[in-house]
Parts: C-alpha cells; structure tokens; sequence
C-alpha cells in the first residue's frame, strides 16, 4: 500500500527537478545587464531580415528564427546582448547578435521579425536606431 503511493510521488519529483533544471533563463532585462557596466551608444539605420531567411544557419552556426531575438552586425561578437531604440517612438527592444552584416550602407544592425515587430518598424522597413551594448573584452 505504502508503495502504491510513493511510486507516482517519486515520478512527479522527478519530472519537476528535471524541467526545472533544463529551463534557460533567456536575455537578461536592460537594467540587469547594463547596471555598473561602461555602455557604448552607436546610431545609424536598422532594417530586418527578410522571411526567406527562415531556417538558414546564421554566420554564428544558430538557426534564423524570425520568432526571436537577434540581430546582426558587422563587427560585434557573437552573443553581444544589444538594446536597439526605434528614434521615431522610442520603444526598444533587447537582441542577441548572432549573424554578420547588414551588408548596406548607412545600415548598422538587421533585427529578426520579432524584435522588428517590437519596435515598430515592420511597415518603415528600414528606420533610425540607437544601439547600446558592453564590449566584450
């Protein structure tokens, strides 16, 4: 009888610390990932990938996921966490660089269709941004 019971209470721990021990924190907010750090500023025109993308390895290796936030840029490492304001309304938006380019000039950083849609640049195209990032050393 005792068993009966312990065996389902077992299964149900288990299932808990293994789901909870394989979650991902994500992007850390900007406040946490810029608080006592020395920011660096750059403007200048972001546009966002193209849907045909979709599913085609980045310059990193990741997968291209218009459904997440990333970015590319020329010359800032991969994994770089960046904050990228819309200048027309001010809305912002965190993204992780993981692929190269934009490859136009006057274009400082392409945003995946997420973070595009979070700034509300989607039916702009191509606006003016602010980018704030920590160098990695």
């Amino acid at each position: 009888m005792v068993r009966k019971l312990y065996i389902p209470l077992l299964v149900c721990c288990s299932m808990i610390l293994l789901f909870t021990s394989c979650s991902k924190r994500g992007i850390p907010s900007e406040s946490e990932y810029y608080r006592g750090k020395k920011v660096q500023k750059a403007t200048g025109k972001a546009s966002y990938y193209a849907d045909k993308y979709e599913g085609r390895k980045t310059a990193s290796g990741e997968v291209y996921r218009g459904s997440k936030f990333t970015a590319a840029h020329r010359t800032l490492p991969f994994g770089t966490i960046v904050t990228v304001r819309n200048l027309k309304n001010n809305k912002t938006v965190v993204v992780k660089i993981n692929d190269r380019g934009p490859f136009v000039a006057g274009r400082i950083i392409d945003l995946s269709k997420a973070a595009a849609r979070k700034i509300d640049m989607i039916k702009d195209g191509v606006v003016s941004v602010e980018i704030l990032y920590v160098p990695i050393r």
